[in-house]
């Protein structure tokens, strides 16, 4: 199971949501707004939050940066 948390303007959100989609993956989407409670809630375990966050759950990844990401769900996922 995938799970994105991100903001609707971000663009390195958008960048991994299209990923997502090229890759046909299904995700869970967490949008985690300023002031939102979810982005609350991470930042209680994640000091230094950034957007998007990824979440692998099946693999225990965490990942942030938006090409990190998309590097990571093209090798995983991707075609072979």
């Amino acid at each position: 199971m995938l799970e994105l948390f991100h903001f609707e303007s971000c663009p390195y959100c958008q960048k991994v949501r299209r990923k997502l989609e090229e890759l046909d993956l299904s995700y869970m989407s967490h949008p985690s707004p300023q002031g939102s409670v979810k982005r609350q809630f991470l930042k209680r375990f994640v000091p230094e939050l950034q957007f998007p966050l990824l979440v692998d759950v099946e693999k225990d990844i965490f990942m942030f940066e938006s090409e990190d990401i998309c590097g990571y769900l093209e090798k995983t996922y991707g075609k072979k």
